[in-house]
């Protein structure tokens, strides 16, 4: 009989709900503490921020969801982690302990480290859907008088793929209301250059945002630090290969939205062994931290080094399917020590993605998602637009249905060759 605690309700800590659940035995239990009791859909949040949709329609009351599968729900922040006791404290004052911690709390959002920057600040966030619905509110206040538009992101930013969509959906809205030719638009990006995306770009997504760009109008900067961010004016620094600042500019706005650096929640920095310096959680191949045999973790809170050294600092994302793939490692890794075992399954950390401009997008799959790679493909069309609202509402179903992975979504993954566990030749 053993209790698993899943730290985090988000992508990872739900889907990791619902995979660990389909492995344990009837006298196993599972625990899952988090600070909000509602899911998001993170995806739809550039749509929520200029109300093509209400957060409603992105939210799902996880309470009765989980109770039908028979998995505890305690929506009660973590204060604090403690692997060498096999426990963690709660804000309410109570303990939980474990057999196995899954850590799945996604990142926190460094808005502080650069003064006025995020929703406390000057400029907007689509991070969480509260963030977008405030942004709609300001986008709904700029449109009544339109002016400059800055978007993208922040030094040690590691979800780019936002930062672009919100930006093209933004000019597609502005063309729709018909005060696009009064907005001009700025991408700032500490990437080396326009689709890096944190993983040295994937098939010719260079080639393809550059274009998509030029053709809608919009100016970008690459190597680009945000210094700080006053009243209508972003202090942007060109970083040089050699780290100097090459050239600094003063950027004016009536809107902005900068995706903020990322770094691990507060109850998790600086806990040694568990951690790095930035508080994203060690681990191994098996997503086991190295010092605590029983800690598991998955998605955005997982430390991952950088693809290479950049003049300014970006981080690498943790895609949707690259977090299932986790996901579905961890639950039959966990699975096997159960059975007196060893782990043995490996993630492919595979990168599907879909990248929505409005009315036209940029897919793409890299395979794994670091390079060198099996596959490395990218594309653009309006189909893209169309597949993620598919997408959306598909993966809405699975998540207030309690599913992970129906057999016909693995069948067709199989087809695709797009799987989550590496073939390897490891034996217990």
């Amino acid at each position: 009989m053993a209790h698993i605690l899943i730290m985090g309700a988000g992508l990872g800590g739900v889907v990791m709900a619902y995979e660990m659940k389909d492995l344990l035995g009837r006298d196993d239990t599972l625990t899952v503490v988090t600070k909000d009791p509602i899911y998001h859909f993170v995806p739809s949040n550039p749509w929520v921020a200029v109300k093509w949709r209400t957060r409603e329609a992105v939210e799902v009351n996880l309470a009765p969801v989980f109770a039908r599968r028979g998995i505890d729900y305690r929506p009660v922040p973590v204060t604090k982690v403690e692997p060498g006791q096999n426990r963690v404290q709660l804000a309410d004052g109570s303990v939980v302990d474990y057999d196995f911690l899954i850590i799945a709390t996604g990142p926190e959002l460094a808005f502080d480290e650069i003064p006025g920057l995020g929703p406390d600040g000057y400029t907007a966030s689509i991070c969480h859907v509260d963030h977008a619905v405030e942004a709609s509110e300001r986008f709904e206040q700029f449109c009544k008088n339109p002016g400059p538009i800055v978007t993208g992101a922040v030094q040690g930013a590691s979800c780019f793929g936002p930062a672009y969509e919100f930006t093209f959906i933004l000019d597609t809205e502005l063309r729709r209301r018909k005060i696009r030719d009064r907005v001009p638009m700025t991408f700032i990006t500490p990437e080396p250059y326009v689709g890096h995306l944190g993983l040295d770009g994937v098939g010719d997504t260079k080639g393809l945002l550059e274009a998509e760009m030029r053709q809608h109008h919009i100016k970008f900067m690459t190597n680009t630090r945000v210094a700080r961010v006053e009243s209508g004016s972003i202090v942007a620094e060109e970083i040089a290969d050699d780290g100097s600042v090459k050239k600094t500019a003063e950027l004016p706005f009536g809107f902005s939205m900068l995706i903020p650096g990322f770094r691990g929640i507060a109850p998790l920095r600086g806990i040694d062994g568990l951690v790095n310096p930035r508080g994203f959680v060690l681990i191994d191949k098996h997503q086991r931290n190295p010092k605590y045999a029983n800690v598991f973790a998955v998605g955005v809170c997982v430390a991952i080094p950088p693809t290479g050294p950049t003049p300014v600092p970006c981080g690498v994302p943790k895609t949707g399917f690259m977090i299932e793939s986790m996901v579905t490692a961890t639950a039959h890794n966990i699975r096997q020590i159960l059975d007196g075992g060893e782990p043995t399954h490996q993630a492919t950390w595979n990168a599907v993605c879909l990248a929505d401009f409005g009315d036209s997008g940029v897919a793409f799959v890299a395979q794994p998602q670091l390079p060198p790679r099996n596959v490395n493909w990218s594309a653009s069309g309006a189909w893209v637009h169309n597949a993620k609202i598919a997408f959306e509402k598909y993966f809405m179903r699975k998540m207030s249905r309690g599913e992970s992975e129906p057999f016909y979504e693995k069948a067709m993954l199989d087809i695709l060759g797009i799987g989550k566990l590496k073939k390897t030749t490891e034996t217990v």
